[in-house]
């Protein structure tokens, strides 16, 4: 059968076609005002003092972690062999730029209700190794902040948040991604915003700022300013500081296009998570109680990347009956995430363990799928749902 409801519809319109043009016609393609402007908006609109805008949410989460070894603040260095507290279901590159700077990953279980942190396993999960607990909003759900940055606060650990899939979620008013000492976002074709690729790391640290604007673009002085947190002051020879290379960085520059799709999708985001909310409330209202399946249950003010589907326990219909009649009644379909990641051979690689089991990692990994949200009217879709004989 095709697909009636697929995971993502596209959110442009004119003004992004007219952004497209303007960049081209301007003769300027790679990263320059547009992306700054973004980069400016994007801050303000979350509450952050800086963003820095990247080729995809998967690039920001390597920012992410690459900055924190080149810190001078020990507070925030992570060295290799340093313990990194990770959910065991978030997406891989969440856990890639761990292992690729020589962390050690520390999985632990999350809550079958709400998809985050299991707030008890985590707590046993802390040791004398940990530095730092990474947060994975998933689904658009943020996490228990209050109890979280509770037991960083007494372990004396940090917060980081890989908030790709939540955009636009907050918890007590404040915004996730926002919480920790860093936050990633994507704005790929799929999530709630869409700059076609794109992704954006925010802080509030000055010295990470300068850090991540260097790792961004070779490792190079060039778009660091005068006086900075890396080299101290530039010199004022532009020649000079052209090809001037003082960390080992990448090139993840976002271009000028993807830019300008940003600064229009920015203004149209309160209207789209509005309108995901909107969706929720239907969705919610009719499934609450459903009796072949749970659903994800909101902390916060979730802003709804899709709907997980959750075979109940020791019923009469399995995950794989329930997809099937999901995928028959034309919804596109997809795993919870990555589901269990530590089943994956590529933990083979990884220098990891796992705290106390993962038992209701395990349970999502064989009885969830999600659906796709966004901002139309899914009033056909909760009728469809509701239409199909379990």
């Amino acid at each position: 059968m095709s697909v009636r409801f697929p995971l993502s519809v596209s959110t442009w319109n004119n003004a992004e076609v007219s952004a497209i043009q303007r960049v081209l016609q301007s003769g300027q393609y790679t990263m320059g005002p547009e992306v700054s402007l973004f980069e400016k908006e994007f801050s303000a609109y979350f509450g952050s003092r800086y963003a820095v805008m990247v080729n995809s949410g998967s690039s920001a989460n390597l920012l992410m972690i690459a900055a924190l070894r080149y810190v001078k603040d020990l507070s925030y260095r992570l060295s290799p062999g340093d313990e990194v507290i990770v959910p065991a279901i978030a997406w891989a590159t969440s856990f890639y730029p761990l292992y690729q700077y020589g962390l050690r990953l520390r999985f632990v279980d999350i809550d079958v209700d709400t998809l985050s942190y299991d707030i008890s396993m985590l707590k046993a999960a802390i040791t004398s190794r940990t530095k730092c607990i990474l947060a994975v909003n998933l689904l658009g759900n943020a996490q228990n902040y209050g109890e979280m940055l509770s037991l960083a606060v007494e372990n004396g650990i940090f917060l980081l948040e890989d908030n790709c899939q939540s955009m636009g979620a907050s918890y007590n008013g404040k915004c996730a991604g926002t919480f920790g000492v860093m936050g990633t976002f994507s704005t790929f074709y799929s999530h709630h915003i869409s700059t076609m690729e794109g992704g954006v790391v925010v802080t509030d640290n000055e010295e990470l700022f300068h850090i991540l604007l260097s790792l961004r673009a070779h490792g190079w002085t060039r778009n660091l300013p005068h006086e900075n947190k890396v080299t101290g002051f530039k010199s004022e020879d532009e020649f000079v500081e052209s090809f001037k290379f003082v960390l080992p960085g990448y090139n993840v520059r976002p271009t000028e296009i993807s830019g300008a799709i940003g600064v229009e999708q920015l203004k149209k985001l309160p209207y789209l998570v509005r309108r995901r909310r909107e969706n929720a409330v239907r969705f919610n209202q009719a499934f609450s109680d459903h009796p072949a399946f749970r659903i994800q249950k909101e902390l916060g003010e979730s802003s709804w990347f899709g709907f997980a589907i959750i075979a109940r326990r020791n019923e009469k219909w399995s995950r794989n009956e329930i997809l099937r009649k999901f995928k028959d009644t034309g919804f596109e379909c997809r795993p919870i995430s990555t589901g269990n990641f530590t089943k994956n051979p590529v933990l083979k690689l990884m220098d990891c363990d796992v705290s106390g089991g993962i038992k209701n990692a395990e349970f999502i990994d064989a009885c969830g799928f999600f659906i796709g949200n966004n901002h139309v009217d899914n009033s056909d879709a909760v009728d469809a749902i509701s239409s199909i004989a379990f």
